[in-house]
């Protein structure tokens, strides 16, 4: 053994040598490897490598939120949404924000994607939809941004990098202004979907595809999951229910069109099939609506069912497998904002799709803000902070009578809504006289709204009467919150939903300066024009006093957030100046919309009328000749 020592010292030596050694290109290959890949996740998020690019797409907003629990099946290395670039960044050029294949697999969960597309003039839908979503906890989300090239695509691009919002390019060109329904950019929007759709199937990717002006209210993900024998799920313009739970809708019982404002699309040779097929049909026939493209195709063979289980049919080419996605729950304008069909099924809705509307974009957010689903900033809930004054509110007055009693028809329906719009129009003038904001009460209809003639209530559906109903079915909510010219319509009345102080966004302070206005009888005890509140937070204030009446007491009060007045049933005696009454005529006289239809009749709208009370023996009729009609004009 002595002999051996050397030896074996020989060999301890070289394996301790060896031991530190190896450790020393181990650590720097892990610190290497640690430096490279914090590089890596806080550049590749933001800018994408050019090879594999996708083509013929538009721009793409890659969004994300880190939840901590995120599945295997997903990248590790996602930027968490709103979360800014370092300070001192600057804006990387256009040609670097590139789409890849690489970069879709990032933001996979589950190999599914949840998308959107919009261009700038939906930035509002845009962050209210990822806001929604990643609230939610889905983060495998990719917004397909339609911009056009030049000044404006750079703002849509730089406006969503600096929030933190990772953006790519597919280098497609749409307008960014607001398209109108049934435009020539409206049509090419909606051939940009299909485009995406073509372009990610091959790619093996599952693909919820939704419009933004989709507001999600329960994660889809589980959901889609039950079905995974369906190639697509799709939704539809159901108005009547044909199941009382969540399963699928009974595909032979819907008659309406399905509506690809909400869809999922999963990767089998059908559904590429179909997505190929429905894109040359589109790029072929520049005036066809992608929609009735889609229900074209899916329908050219409908049936049989699958099985009996699912609810799933065979369509399309016979073998491509459709589910019809429940409208009490993945609900259209109509089953959410009018029949509550969810609520009267006591079910929990995944989604509302602002459509069966009247008022454009506007509508669509007014809709939601309605709802208290749609996001905005701050000072949006404290109008002193963007205007000289606060906000007015007003308790509307109902009998009981106009609400429920007698038959529900055309004549008991517009004797309920006139007697609300006369005090809007009132509340319309205080408002504008007092340089405040108007938030508007609740408007009751006993009647629904609709673009065609109809009985008042469709048949089959769960529209219960009376009901509150959307601000767009009598006014015109696109011209109440549009600008008009000042020197011919006199001066800006702004406006707010209904449910503005029920909103969790409503701030504290705001609530907390109000002053509650009551009407009394003028020369009645306490009645005295005062500038000072008789208690704490209330005011005795006589009724149909005039503006200058109304100036001299509300100058007190001009810091105070809101003003709620207990009536507005003969508050106000006119304006002073006649130019300035009459200006503000034209004004609300613009604001009130239509009724439709009358079945048989044409035309068979009535037209609301703010002034019908100082119309004689005014009765809820058609118009008899192209001049009364000046909805048309």
């Amino acid at each position: 053994m002595a002999n051996y020592k050397p030896v074996f010292l020989t060999i301890y030596a070289a394996v301790v040598v060896g031991v530190v050694v190896s450790s020393f290109y181990v650590f720097s290959a892990v610190y290497s490897s640690s430096s490279s890949s914090s590089s890596s996740s806080s550049s590749s998020l933001w800018f994408s490598p050019a090879q594999n690019q996708v083509s013929n797409c538009s721009h793409l907003t890659v969004v994300n939120v880190s939840l901590g629990s995120a599945s295997q099946t997903q990248s590790k290395s996602m930027m968490p949404i709103w979360e800014v670039p370092p300070s001192g960044s600057k804006m990387p050029p256009l040609k670097t924000f590139k789409l890849t294949k690489e970069l879709v697999q990032q933001r996979v969960k589950d190999n599914v994607v949840v998308v959107t597309f919009g261009n700038y003039a939906f930035m509002d839908f845009i962050l209210t939809w990822v806001k929604h979503l990643t609230d939610l906890g889905v983060d495998n989300l990719l917004v397909e941004l339609n911009c056009d090239a030049g000044a404006m695509d750079t703002k849509m691009v730089e406006a969503l990098y600096w929030k933190g919002v990772p953006v790519f390019d597919m280098g497609g060109h749409m307008s960014t202004i607001d398209v109108g329904w049934g435009s020539k950019a409206f049509h090419k929007m909606g051939r940009q979907k299909v485009i995406l759709i073509d372009a990610i199937l091959p790619m093996g990717f599952e693909i919820l595809m939704c419009d933004t002006d989709v507001v999600w209210l329960k994660n889809p993900l589980p959901y889609l999951a039950r079905f995974p024998e369906a190639d697509i799920l799709t939704s539809t313009d159901q108005v009547v229910p044909t199941v009382v739970d969540d399963s699928l809708d009974n595909w032979q019982q819907v008659g309406a069109a399905y509506n690809i404002g909400i869809f999922h699309w999963r990767p089998s040779n059908s559904a590429k099939q179909l997505a190929r097929e429905w894109k040359e049909l589109l790029l072929a026939d520049a005036n066809l609506w992608d929609q009735n493209g889609f229900n074209d195709l899916v329908r050219r063979q409908l049936g049989p069912s699958v099985d009996e289980e699912s609810g799933l049919a065979y369509a399309y080419d016979g073998n491509l497998k459709l589910g019809l996605l429940p409208a009490s729950i993945f609900c259209s304008g109509h089953t959410y904002f009018v029949q509550a069909m969810y609520q009267q099924l006591r079910l929990e809705p995944y989604a509302v799709h602002t459509t069966f509307q009247y008022a454009g974009t506007e509508g669509k957010r007014h809709r939601l803000r309605e709802a208290m689903v749609f996001y905005d900033p701050p000072d949006y809930y404290d109008a002193s902070e963007s205007y000289a004054g606060g906000f007015l509110t007003f308790n509307p007055s109902i009998p009981k009578s106009l609400l429920l009693d007698g038959e529900h028809n055309l004549e008991s329906h517009f004797d309920l809504v006139n007697y609300q719009i006369k005090q809007i129009r009132t509340a319309l003038a205080v408002t504008s006289l007092l340089n405040r904001t108007l938030v508007m009460p609740p408007l009751w209809c006993r009647l629904d709204r609709l673009w065609f003639g109809h009985p008042g209530i469709l048949p089959g559906s769960m529209t219960k009467q009376p009901f509150i109903c959307p601000l767009d079915h009598v006014f015109e909510v696109k011209t109440m919150l549009n600008e008009l010219p000042e020197d011919e319509f006199g001066p800006p009345i702004r406006i707010r939903e209904y449910s503005l102080f029920a909103n969790p966004s409503m701030p504290k302070k705001v609530k907390e300066s109000w002053l509650d206005v009551n009407f009394c009888q003028e020369g009645s005890r306490g009645c005295e024009v005062s500038n000072s509140t008789s208690q704490a937070g209330v005011l005795k204030f006589p009724k149909r006093s005039s503006e200058e009446t109304y100036k001299t007491v509300f100058s007190s009060f001009k810091d105070v957030k809101v003003i709620q007045f207990s009536s507005m049933q003969d508050a106000f005696t006119g304006f002073a100046d006649k130019s300035r009454e009459d200006k503000f005529r034209k004004r609300v006289k613009a604001y009130t919309g239509l009724w439709c239809c009358v079945e048989n009749h044409t035309p068979g709208h009535i037209l609301y009328d703010i002034y019908w009370d100082e119309k004689p023996n005014w009765k809820p009729k058609p118009p008899q000749t192209p001049e009364e009609d000046h909805h048309l004009l």
